[in-house]
């Protein structure tokens, strides 16, 4: 059957403007992206059939562009728009960012980078810039390496801090393990970056290492 053929209260977009996105499925969620179902299937049915293929709503969302374009009901502009919606759900974390201080605000800071970080299948090690009143300037990504590893130059991070007039810097990188422990090798960078933007009279607030689904804070360990 036909979504258009539900009832009303039951319809995906209905039952949003009704009863708000959280009254929503994965499933449904999926569907309204979707728009519209294939021959005997509905949007619904094809956003069940895609959770079940990919075993969850993270998975599929975070999957090969080859594997999701082989999925029925999944091509070019639907992967397209799928991927837009969910580039604009982690723009949104980081507007939370720009309005007070970074450092008050730790949980949006770490609700962000796992959503920019832990899925990726290399190791990238990135920097919050913050103003005098320790509000976000800009996020960037300095360096990307290997599912083990990222090189990272204390004279790049340097430049960058200098281009965006950064008065103190949140550093950030992922284990693709999904391990967050800070290695020895972390800790020793974070020495170096500290003790190299002292000599700028940037601070160095924390740098936060992100696993699966959790992240460790130098700052909290006493590590800086």
């Amino acid at each position: 059957m036909a979504i258009h053929e539900w009832p009303v209260g039951e319809r995906p977009r209905e039952k949003m403007l009704e009863r708000g996105a959280n009254a929503l499925s994965d499933a449904e969620l999926l569907a309204i992206i979707i728009g519209s179902g294939s021959r005997g299937r509905s949007a619904v049915d094809v956003g069940r059939d895609l959770l079940v293929e990919f075993g969850s709503l993270r998975a599929f969302l975070v999957a090969d562009r080859k594997r999701c374009l082989k999925q029925l009901g999944i091509g070019p502009v639907r992967f397209i728009m799928l991927q837009a919606a969910l580039e604009l759900a982690r723009r949104h974390q980081l507007g939370v960012l720009r309005v007070g201080p970074a450092v008050a605000a730790p949980e949006a800071a770490r609700a962000y980078l796992l959503g920019q970080l832990r899925d990726r299948p290399y190791e990238v090690f990135c920097c919050l810039h913050l103003d005098v009143r320790q509000r976000l300037i800009a996020f960037e990504e300095l360096f990307r390496g290997t599912i083990d590893g990222a090189s990272v130059y204390a004279r790049e991070v340097a430049r960058q801090v200098v281009v965006h007039n950064s008065a103190a810097v949140i550093f950030a990188h992922n284990h693709p393990s999904g391990v967050a422990e800070p290695s020895q090798a972390d800790e020793l960078v974070t020495r170096q970056l500290r003790d190299a933007l002292a000599l700028l009279n940037v601070r160095v607030l924390d740098h936060i290492v992100v696993g699966d689904g959790r992240c460790v804070s130098f700052a909290e360990r006493g590590l800086l």
